[in-house]
């Protein structure tokens, strides 16, 4: 997340006029500061903090930005700065748990422009790419995708497929990915250890914009996805080794109340043996829509235990904007 803008890359990372195929001005003003205020009681608030901050892009010529869902769950106060030092409010229109996308709307003129959405789909490994922060081209990254893969993160999320840049951005959430045209292609998620020509380097990864087509209008109008909310946890798991090891389970959330401890290890999903994170995830979503019972093999200190979940709907968990 970003904390300061007291830094700039080196002039060589640098993007410049010459070398992009589009208006870099242009780009540079419609990337926006997101600040947002989580109450101490918020359900996140423990493993994200109260004190948020990062990247947004705007998307549609009314300002609606674009975001990574983390930086304004739950908040209370978000606060979008743009490029040109408009401060406005913004208020949190739509989480969307599957993807890890969030919308805010300005609540006020933001003066930023607009970026037109590309497609992952049409990137290629080894292509040029750039990664636009705020606060114009010192916070600006000349990058390539390295690779296009499956990822599964611990907290129940998974990506078909995710874009992963290198070099790396050190203030990634929410920031824009742009394709060599200059269209917005990904949001800024996470940093990651990534695999590049049998080295390993620091990379990001973006989810792609492909994602977000399918439920923009549904999150407009009722904040989340169209799709049913899938069943979820509350459990964080690990995959070391090729097992599949719970390292937390969320307080109050279905998997403690169900009984499942930390350091237990997942065997299956009923009948279904798997050793993979992906596998698991799968296993649990194709039960039905949250609320299914989910059947659990785990193993503990040498014990193969039976079990049954009762999963829920995460979202039912989150505190909900107030607009004020």
């Amino acid at each position: 997340m970003a904390k300061s803008q007291e830094w700039a890359f080196p002039e060589a990372l640098q993007p410049t006029a010459d070398e992009a195929q589009f208006d870099l001005a242009h780009a540079f003003d419609a990337v926006v500061m997101v600040r947002a205020e989580v109450p101490p009681d918020g359900f996140t608030a423990a493993s994200l903090g109260t004190e948020r901050s990062g990247y947004g892009v705007a998307i549609r010529e009314d300002g609606l930005v674009l975001t990574i869902g983390y930086l304004v769950n739950e908040a209370e106060q978000i606060w979008l700065t743009s490029n040109r030092g408009t401060v406005v409010p913004g208020y949190r229109v739509a989480y969307d748990q599957a993807t890890g996308f969030g919308l805010v709307q300005p609540l006020g003129r933001l003066d930023a422009t607009h970026l037109r959405r590309g497609l992952a789909a049409d990137v290629n490994v080894g292509d040029a790419a750039f990664v636009i922060g705020h606060g114009g081209r010192a916070h600006s990254l000349k990058t390539r995708i390295v690779s296009k893969r499956e990822f599964a993160g611990p907290w129940e999320y998974l990506l078909d497929e995710a874009l992963f840049t290198a070099p790396a951005h050190p203030q990634w959430g929410g920031a824009a990915l742009l394709d060599a045209q200059g269209a917005l292609i990904g949001i800024g998620s996470l940093l990651v250890q990534e695999q590049v020509k049998r080295e390993v380097t620091q990379a990001n990864m973006f989810v792609p914009i492909d994602l977000l087509a399918p439920i923009l209008d549904a999150m407009l109008q009722t904040g989340r996805s169209p799709y049913p909310p899938r069943p979820w946890l509350g459990m964080s798991t690990q995959d070391p080794e090729g097992k599949l090891v719970v390292g937390r389970v969320t307080p109050g959330g279905p998997a403690e109340r169900a009984g499942v401890q930390v350091g237990d290890m997942v065997l299956g999903v009923g009948n279904y043996r798997m050793n993979t994170l992906p596998e698991f995830f799968r296993a649990v979503w194709r039960l039905g829509s949250a609320g299914v019972d989910v059947p659990l093999a785990l193993a503990r200190d040498g014990d193969v235990l039976r079990i049954t979940v009762k999963s829920g709907d995460r979202s039912d968990y989150l505190k909900k904007p107030n607009l004020h």
